[in-house]
Order: structure tokens, then C-alpha cells, then sequence
């Protein structure tokens, strides 16, 4: 149920957990039986759903009859059949349309008509595109150079079998089921691969199906009933075991602890948990004889694509060691993410069914159609919120004040239950601090998707969604053939409030990380849906959607560290500006046309840049873009993101141009001018890298930057009313006027610079601006 919850995270809209158990099964009874009893039982669990669901009939919501609700209209109601085939979603679908259920065939995800996750592979690549960040984080392409895996599951199974698929270069050592222990010690990938996949192929298929010649010298595959294993040398020195006996438990302890690159995790059961868990905890008591702590685990990185493969407890221990892994709800959330796409396009395309412009028939196949769009769109969402992940992780320290906060006011909010979700109390957090730590991958997660299922709700609670610029936000859920061909059915979605809160949701977290909305709620005093309309402000102005674009095509052509460290400028970015934007701006309904004047703004310097810059701050960009071309960046890209730092006063420019009624160059040439002159070039480079653990500390940092850039966006206005002229000779003019005061302050910026900047130092240059621009 956890999972569940953490993994609504990026589906609309958010929903419950629930099981069917049928408890009065014949005794005795044949296969046959047993399933006819079953299909009884769920239709009987399905109508009785439906007969406590509202529904929709025409565009009125229609309460059942002789019911006493104590809730608002509610006709969301989907199924999902899990288990087995896609023959119980189709049973579920045919019971919807029988009863003349809103949603028709959409009831149930997954069915004949649908999109089938293991024809997909889906859940699976989406488990792969976290496997794969990892290593790509530690400069390796796991899909052109070998790497070692062992694993839980066999080729018939959906993420195990479709995983195991996923790169030609897969050297798999070892792996196990409830049935089987399979070994190959050496394999080749090209040979392995093929064998993998005709195993995969057959309807029905073990590891005892695998065709002994092909494995490499000392392999085998054992039955988990023996009593004892014989291993070759070849299988012991693989997997790392002595020259003892072995009973199978002991071989599948030894493989969990395998020294690897990967452990892949794709079969049913809870294989390792924290040190401090007994087995009773862990509440899986089939796997008690095999399981081993978090601490234990050598691979690399873990893969979690199956459910509960690990306590949180066991994950946190592992990541404490240097482990890298997510959780299973940020691996395998592909799944889900499928078959909410399913049914909300379902949903969306009935308006067009209904009003002839397509059959039913042509429905499916332009489902079909989508397939691979669909696909693209789960994976999109696993590629960036382990992008997110990683963001978060390599702040460390300096983002752990903020990460606390995010937990704190989930808790104050009863949002979030540190106890339920194993999260740190506040002694641990403390000896954490104290030992350099911040939270672990696996902690960041959670509080990750929490983020974003606090921030969805209070987007719909706030109204921001009904606002005319975000409604482009709609098309970003769907696939793209949809709006093209069927633009007015996205529109009209019954979900349309939910789809553009969750989709917002989704990107403000992703791109801000997971503190992002309530950092900038207590640094601004403002509430979830202003920071919603200054992040969008800010994204479209400086064009971040192209300038991550630009950084995902670098996937795999430069160091792991590198392609952060770009990431990170732009979110770094994103958090200044969005700030800025709440304390000088108020984009209200008006938000398009803030954009609008910005964006234009900022392209205006952008294209001038080279000759606006003073002589100091064109030094600094030259160094910063060398550190990047250093770091692998292409050249050309390694200078735009070194202009970033003096990009990032494009804002504040437009602001000053507006008041001086002067073009958004010549107040450019001003606000640069005065930066020059004043000598705080240096001291605003040298705050941007401050790091300060603290939280009020910090607050009182970025308060005095922006007390600082106030005064100079007044100074730089005091500059265009200097006379006429060039903006040279107004700024000489401005100087000329006050020659004691203006060396004054030169003077004293000097000093302030001459050492480490601190937060006294720049409180202290941020005072003497402002005594210089009140006249003093």
C-alpha cells in the first residue's frame, strides 16, 4: 500500500490499494474448478463496486440508488487485474459496459484491448532506465561495455525475463526462482542473450528449460528442493563462495551477496532487510532461510523492479555502505504510469467515439498506434525523476536544511507519518548532520513523491489550474498523436483539472527538486500556487525545457559528474529566478504576457552578451566554460551554460528598462556598468558558492543578495537618468556627481572582497549599497 501511494505520485488521478481474495475456494477441486469459482467470486467483488460507485450519465453525476453519501461526487473508479492475464481485465471492462459504467472499457487497465505491460516490457525498461543512470553516473554504458548481473527470477517472468533482455552486453552470472538455482560463471553475452530470449518466447518456461551446452564451463541449474549443491570451481569463484557444502539456501544467500555490478531484482518475495529488522518483520516468512541485510549486498547498484524486493530499512543500509539503488516504487513505476495513460486516453477518446468521428474498431487500432508514444511517456517519467534523485543526492549537505524542512512540514501537515514511511527521527537527523550525511537516495524518494502528492493537492485546491497559460501543461501528459489528431478530446478531458496539477506537480518537482515548493513558500512568504506561476514564468524565460533537452542528448558522451554539474546549473537557475520572480513580480492572469516581456528580455541579452559584459565578469565566464570543456562539454554548450551566471540578470535588466523606459540593451549596459564599477562582479561569484548548513542562515544570505541586487537594479536606473548620451556617458556623468560617496564604496568593496566572502561580508556590501543609492 505504500508503494501504491508513493507511486500515485505521477498518475491521475491519485487512488487506493486494494486486493480480492476469495476465501471460500471448493476443497479438493481441479484447476478448472477453482477458476470458474474465482471468475464467480470477482464478478460478484466488481458489480458490488460498482453498485457503491457514482456514475455519469450524459454530463450529469448520478449518485446509486438508496445510498447516503458522505463524500462529494466521486465517479473515478478503475480496476486493475494484476494477477496473471489480461482475462480478468477484460471481465471487469465487459461488467462496466454491461452496467452502462461511465467509463466503458476503460473500467479496467491492461486488457485486450489496452496496452499489455509484458508485450510492452514496460515495467521493466522503466526499472532499466534507473539501472541505467547509475551506471552512467559511474561513467559506464551498461548498453555497448559487459557487466555482471545476478538476479531474482526467471525468463518467463514480465520484469525479470523483459530485463534480462534489455542490453546486449549482459553477462547474467547467476540467478533463482522459487524453483531453480541457475549458474553460468562465464557467459557470453551474444550466446546467453539468444538463449534468454527463445526461453522467453515459450508460453511457459523455467531455468530448467535452458539448454545445458550453451552454458560456460563449471554453469548449471539446480532444483532449490536438494539437500546439498555440488558447485565447480568456476560457479564457487564466481559468485564468491568457499569450498564448503552448500545447501541451496546457502547458494542463494551467497548470490544475493555476490560481488557484481548488478542485482537485479524481478521475482516475487523480500530478500533483504535492515540490520536492525528481525525476519518477523519483514512479514515474508517463505523467504526468512535466504534473506541477508542491505549491508550485506556487493553489487554496484541494485535494480528494484519487482515490489518490496528490499525493506526501506535494507535500502537505507545499503546506500549508508555507498550502494546505489532508488526504491521499488521509483523502479518499476512504469507499470502503473501504462495503465493510467490507458485509461486516460480511453477516457479522452470516448468523447470522439461518441460523436461518430471514429468507430469503436478504429479506436483500438489508433490505441495500438500510440504504443511505443505511450511507452516513451512512462520512460520520460523514470528517466527524470531519477534525474531528480540523483540532483538531490549531490547536494548533500548544502540541500539537507531544506530536505528537513520538506519533512517537517509534511509531518505538521499529517501528511506524512516518519513512522510508516521509516523515515529518520530528529535525533538521527541531528547525527546525521553531525557526520556529514544528508538523507539517503532511498529516504529522498519518498519524500520526493510525498512532494509531489502535497503540492497536486493544493494545486487543485488553489484554482491555479483553471489558469489560461498552464493549460498547455494538458498536452504534456498525452502522447503526441493525440493532440494532433484529436486536440479537442484533451481539452474537453473529464480529468482536466487533475491531468495539468499533476503533470505541474511532476515538473516542478523533477526540475526543483523535492524541497523546491516549500523552500521557496517560507523564503517568499508565498503559497504553492504563486510558486507554480513563477516557475513557469521562469522556465519559459530562460528556455530551461531546451537547455535539459540539450543536456539529455549528452547521455553516455561525457563524464557522469560532468553532465550533473550542468543539470545542477540549471536548477540552480530555476530556484534564484523563481524566487526573484515571487518578490518582484505578481504574474497573476496575466502570465502569458509576463512571459512573454521576459523571455524577449532575456533573448535580447542573450544575443548581446559578448559585447555587454565588463572585462571581470567576461574572465569569470571564460573560466567557467573552460571548467566545463575540461569536464567533456561540448564547447559551444560549455560556454552557454558559463553564461548562465551573467544571464541570470536578465530579469533584473528587464525590470530596469521598464522603469527607465530605456531599451533592455542600454539597461543592460547600466546594470553592467555599475557592476564594474563598483567591483561586485567578485562578490556576487563567490556568494553563489557559500554553503552554509543552516537553514535561518541561509535564508539570511539570500536575503542579502537580493538587498544587494535591489540596489543595484536602483543604480543602474540612476545611471539611464544621468543625462542623455551613451550609457558610457551617463554612467561617467552618475560617477562625476558623486565622486566621495561612489569611492567610498568602491573602497570598501575592495576590502570586503580582498578574503573569503561570508554572510557578514555581503550583509555588510549589501548595507553599503543601499546607503549609496538612498544618497548617503
Amino acid at each position: 500500500v505504500k508503494a501504491q501511494q508513493v507511486k500515485n505520485a505521477i498518475i491521475v488521478p491519485v487512488g487506493a490499494k486494494g486486493a480480492f481474495v476469495p476465501k471460500l475456494m471448493p476443497p479438493g477441486a481441479d484447476r478448472e474448478s477453482v477458476q470458474k469459482e474465482g471468475i464467480a467470486c470477482y464478478k460478484v467483488f466488481v458489480g458490488t463496486l460498482l453498485d457503491l460507485t457514482d456514475n455519469i450519465v450524459g454530463d450529469q453525476v448520478v449518485p446509486p440508488p438508496d445510498m447516503v453519501r458522505r463524500d462529494g461526487d466521486d465517479p473515478y473508479l478503475v480496476v486493475a487485474a494484476d494477477k496473471g492475464t489480461a482475462s480478468f481485465s477484460d471481465i471487469a471492462n465487459a461488467i462496466a459496459i454491461e452496467r452502462k459504467f461511465w467509463l466503458g472499457d476503460a473500467f479496467a487497465s491492461g486488457g485486450s484491448v489496452g496496452y499489455d505491460h509484458k508485450k510492452m516490457g514496460i515495467t521493466a525498461r522503466g526499472a532499466w532506465e534507473a539501472v541505467k543512470r547509475h551506471f552512467r553516473e559511474l561513467n559506464r554504458d551498461i548498453q555497448k561495455q559487459p557487466f555482471s548481473v545476478v538476479g531474482v527470477g526467471d525468463m518467463s517472468g514480465d520484469v525479470f525475463g523483459n530485463g534480462m533482455l534489455l542490453s546486449p552486453t549482459t553477462r547474467l552470472i547467476a540467478a533463482f526462482d522459487h524453483r531453480d538455482i541457475f549458474i553460468d560463471p562465464d557467459p557470453d553475452p551474444g550466446i546467453s542473450l539468444a538463449e534468454r530470449q527463445r526461453l522467453f518466447n515459450l508460453p511457459r518456461s523455467s531455468w530448467q528449460d535452458y539448454n545445458r551446452a550453451l552454458l560456460s564451463k563449471g554453469g548449471g541449474v539446480f532444483p532449490r528442493g536438494l539437500k546439498s549443491v555440488d558447485l565447480s570451481p568456476e560457479a564457487r569463484h564466481a559468485i564468491g563462495t568457499g569450498n564448503g557444502p552448500l545447501t541451496p539456501q546457502d547458494l542463494v544467500r551467497a548470490i544475493l551477496r555476490a560481488e557484481v555490478d548488478l542485482l537485479w531484482f524481478g521475482g516475487i518475495g523480500t530478500y533483504v532487510r535492515g540490520a536492525s529488522e528481525s525476519n518477523a518483520e519483514v512479514g515474508d516468512k517463505a523467504n526468512d532461510a535466504v534473506r541477508i541485510t542491505g549491508a550485506e549486498i556487493r553489487a554496484k547498484v541494485v535494480g528494484e523492479g519487482a515490489n518490496l524486493a528490499m525493506t526501506e530499512h535494507g535500502r537505507v543500509d545499503y546506500a549508508l555502505k555507498g550502494g546505489r539503488l532508488n526504491t521499488d516504487a521509483i523502479d518499476n513505476s512504469a507499470g502503473v504510469n501504462s495503465s493510467d495513460l490507458e485509461v486516460n486516453i480511453k477516457i479522452a477518446l470516448s468523447s470522439v467515439v461518441a460523436s461518430k468521428r471514429m468507430s469503436y474498431e478504429q479506436r483500438n487500432d489508433f490505441l495500438a498506434s500510440m504504443t511505443g508514444e505511450v511507452a516513451e511517456l512512462c520512460l520520460r517519467n523514470n528517466y527524470q525523476q531519477t534525474l531528480a534523485l540523483s540532483l538531490a543526492q549531490r547536494g548533500g549537505l548544502a540541500a539537507f536544511p531544506d530536505h528537513r524542512l520538506l519533512l517537517r512540514s509534511l509531518e505538521q501537515r499529517g501528511q506524512l507519518s516518519r513512522v510508516v514511511e521509516e523515515l529518520p527521527d530528529e535525533p538521527a537527523l541531528d547525527a546525521r548532520a553531525h557526520a556529514g550525511q544528508g538523507f539517503t537516495r532511498p529516504e529522498l524518494a519518498v519524500l520526493l513523491a510525498y512532494a509531489k502528492n502535497s503540492l497536486r493537492a493544493d494545486l487543485l485546491a488553489s484554482g491555479v489550474v483553471e489558469d489560461a497559460y498552464l493549460a498547455q501543461e494538458l498536452f504534456r501528459y498525452f502522447p503526441p498523436r493525440l493532440a494532433a489528431d484529436h486536440a479537442d478530446s484533451i481539452t474537453g478531458h473529464r480529468l482536466r483539472r487533475e491531468v495539468i496539477a499533476t503533470v505541474l506537480a511532476n515538473a516542478m518537482i523533477n526540475r526543483g527538486g523535492p524541497a523546491y515548493v516549500v523552500a521557496n513558500v517560507e523564503a517568499a512568504s508565498a503559497d504553492p500556487a504563486q510558486v507554480t506561476l513563477a516557475y513557469a514564468a521562469v522556465r519559459d524565460s530562460f528556455g530551461l525545457t531546451e537547455l535539459n533537452r540539450l543536456v539529455d542528448l549528452l547521455d553516455g558522451h561525457l563524464p557522469g559528474a560532468t553532465q550533473l554539474a550542468l543539470y545542477a546549473e540549471i536548477e540552480t537557475l530555476l530556484k534564484r529566478q523563481t524566487l526573484w520572480y515571487l518578490r518582484n513580480e505578481s504574474p497573476g492572469s496575466k502570465l502569458g504576457e509576463l512571459v512573454t516581456r521576459y523571455a524577449q528580455g532575456v533573448g535580447e541579452i542573450r544575443n548581446a552578451l559578448p559585447t555587454l559584459l565588463p572585462p571581470a565578469f567576461a574572465q569569470q565566464i571564460a573560466v567557467r566554460s573552460a571548467a566545463f570543456e575540461a569536464g567533456g562539454t561540448p564547447r559551444d554548450l560549455a560556454r552557454r551554460f558559463a553564461e548562465l551566471s551573467a544571464l541570470a540578470f536578465g530579469t533584473d535588466i528587464v525590470l530596469v528598462a521598464g522603469r527607465s523606459r530605456a531599451s533592455v540593451v542600454d539597461a543592460a549596459r547600466a546594470f553592467f556598468g555599475v557592476l564594474d564599477l563598483l567591483g561586485l562582479a567578485k562578490i556576487l561569484d563567490s556568494a553563489a558558492g557559500v554553503v552554509l548548513g543552516d537553514r535561518f542562515d541561509r535564508m539570511a544570505l539570500d536575503r542579502s543578495l537580493a538587498n544587494l541586487l535591489r540596489t543595484e537594479r536602483e543604480l543602474a536606473v540612476d545611471v539611464l537618468a544621468a543625462g542623455t548620451g551613451t550609457v558610457a556617458e551617463r554612467l561617467a556623468n552618475w560617477h562625476a556627481a558623486r565622486p566621495e560617496a561612489i569611492g567610498r564604496v568602491i573602497k570598501s568593496v575592495g576590502d570586503l572582497t580582498a578574503g573569503e566572502v561570508t554572510l557578514s561580508r555581503l550583509a555588510v556590501a549589501a548595507g553599503l549599497l543601499s546607503d549609496l543609492s538612498s544618497g548617503k
